[in-house]
């Protein structure tokens, strides 16, 4: 074949050379034998035109190619800590990344193909993984469970909708199902484009080897975060290890549930100690360890504290408290509250179901069983709540049955303090005595509106709470500013505590046992990722025997605020405690 000029890597034909040629200079003669040479001066001196196609097409090759080895980097390297989410932690070596090219440069054709899918499929599900992951340490400071959490996302959405509307709730499931699906399919074309143009086995080895010396001498670019990376080895490894565990949990749980020592207890050996008495259980969203001992809390919210123990005793009540570990954090206070009612471990919700779903005795059955009207106030709820059987609840309120007519605040539809009034209104005309369960929303995030307590004779329909939120910035607004919420945190913890301060005094009595505790530890980002999930609880009363049966038996110390060497019971202890200790 003749050579038309082009180089070895020209794909141009020669056909196209030679029209390029006459386009370039349509005076041109073709003719070769012109012995005056005119064509051939023109040809020379032509201008020569640039090869536009070929030229976008390079440059687009290498944009894509460079952003497919980022793609897959980001996806092997990125760390299991939302604190070490920083540029220079993706800055890495992946082991994975290295094993992959090994594999890859052995395998030809289709077989290197089908290999280089399956990889970067599987790149992409850890990917998934790993974003989940991170988004539970950061919202529930432990790790992603994929057998046991995906029941979660539905309230994930119904947090989203009561939040910031239906429509941001339906957006944010349909987004993150559309990334779910994409993800994988996006790491896989990565991995094939990247198939092909693998590195030399040489190249490969001198990784390998730089990859070994950072992992024996522990290099860091941003400490802690290793240079040597094998996240989604040990990604993938922790999943496999946990699934099997998390399949059999069911199993496990049923073995410990069977065994309730209080279940066929006769009613007159049930609570003979608080005989007579109105027993109340109120829970205090998000009150953790942290708002009694953290600095950024502890001045203001210990305060607090003391400032309500002096008031109570003013009025005759006395306080005991100590520290009851949650099974969870940051969130699912329904969880911690069927451990404290159920005296088992309930930390998924599966064990949820299963528990809603047996004869165990709750603590509210037990006060039914004791000839006790009970009550639920729930201002967090608004869809039916068909566990009310299951928990021995005779009547309950939620956020449609307590008549409020105020505006919401943030997660939370309505102030404490409504709702306390409103356990007032709706039970003022029932026999005594009484067994309640309050839940207070008001500290729940994301603290983007703190209310202000009110003389209890103006609260009304709670109309009067429109004051509170006007001018409000919107959460993403607020959100922006880690300081604000910390200190909006703070003081809707103040809040709720002076709410039930003011209520005791406003409708407290001799007949008053009142339990207050928190439900779980907030979010880390108020925790500053504190590992302790203790949470404070109290009890409350003007009966001096059972303060005195408290210090005695559970050696809880006087006032309202628990100090750091009070007694700590996990949260499932409580019910059996309190069975026993008041029988």
């Amino acid at each position: 074949m003749q050579d038309t000029g082009g180089g070895a890597d020209d794909p141009t034909p020669a056909a196209d050379v030679q029209t390029t040629a006459r386009l370039a200079d349509p005076t041109r003669v073709a003719d070769a034998g012109d012995s005056g040479g005119r064509g051939a001066g023109l040809a020379e001196n032509a201008p020569r035109v640039p090869r536009f196609g070929h030229a976008s097409r390079t440059v687009w090759s290498g944009l894509l190619t460079g952003l497919a080895a980022l793609l897959v980097l980001g996806a092997l390297v990125a760390p299991g800590e939302v604190s070490q989410l920083t540029p220079e932690a993706f800055v890495r070596i992946p082991v994975e990344a290295l094993a992959g090219a090994a594999v890859l440069l052995v395998l030809r054709g289709r077989a290197r193909t089908a290999a280089a899918l399956a990889g970067g499929a599987l790149i992409g599900i850890l990917l998934v993984l790993r974003i989940a992951d991170l988004g539970f340490r950061s919202a529930l400071a432990r790790p992603f469970d994929p057998v046991l959490d995906l029941p979660l996302l539905g309230n994930a959405a119904d947090y989203v909708a009561e939040s910031a509307g239906r429509v941001a709730a339906v957006g944010a499931m349909v987004g993150a199902g559309l990334l779910t699906l994409a993800i994988p399919v996006l790491t896989a074309l990565a991995v094939r484009r990247l198939a092909g143009r693998l590195p030399g086995a040489r190249v490969l080895g001198g990784v390998a080897v730089v990859w070994l010396v950072c992992a024996v001498t522990g290099a860091t670019l941003a400490p802690p975060v290793p240079l040597a990376s094998r996240s989604a080895a040990s990604l993938a490894w922790s999943v496999g290890s946990q699934i099997p565990v998390s399949l059999h949990d069911e199993q496990e749980f049923a073995k410990v549930a069977a065994n309730d020592a209080f279940h066929d207890t006769p009613p007159d050996r049930l609570l003979t100690a608080l005989r007579g008495k109105d027993v109340v259980i109120a829970y205090v969203e998000s009150y953790g360890r942290s708002a009694v001992e953290d600095p950024q809390y502890a001045t203001r919210v210990d305060a607090t504290l003391d400032a309500g123990t002096s008031t109570l005793a003013a009025d005759g009540f006395g306080a005991r408290s100590g520290w009851l570990t949650s099974p969870i954090a940051g969130g699912g206070s329904w969880l911690a509250h069927a451990t404290l009612s159920s005296g088992l471990w309930i930390d998924n919700q599966q064990r949820y179901r299963s528990l809603t779903t047996s004869d165990r005795l709750t603590l509210s059955k037990a006060l039914q069983r004791t000839g006790r009207q009970t009550v639920g106030i729930m201002p967090g709820t608004t869809e039916p709540w068909p566990e009310s059987r299951f928990y021995g609840v005779d009547s309950y309120y939620d956020a449609h049955g307590l008549g409020y007519r105020g505006p919401g605040f943030g997660w939370s539809p309505m102030p404490d303090q409504y709702a306390l009034a409103q356990y007032d209104a709706k039970t003022k005309d029932l026999p005594g005595p009484l067994g309640a369960e309050i839940t207070l929303t008001s500290s729940h995030t994301p603290w983007i509106a703190v209310p202000t307590l009110r003389p209890w004779d103006e609260i009304g329909d709670g109309s009067t709470y429109a004051t509170d939120v006007a001018g409000l910035d919107p959460p993403d607004v607020i959100w922006q500013d880690e300081d604000r919420v910390r200190t909006n945190y703070r003081e809707s913890i103040e809040y709720s505590l002076n709410s039930l301060v003011s209520w005791v005094q406003h409708s407290g009595d001799d007949d008053l046992v009142l339990i207050v505790l928190g439900d779980h530890q907030p979010v880390p980002m108020i925790t500053h990722d504190s590992p302790s999930r203790d949470v404070p609880i109290s009890v409350v009363t003007r009966d001096q025997q059972v303060l005195d049966t408290v210090s005695q038996a559970w050696q809880w110390q006087p006032g309202l605020r628990p100090g750091p060497d009070a007694p700590v019971w996990r949260m499932d202890a409580f019910r059996d405690r309190f069975l026993s200790t008041f029988r």
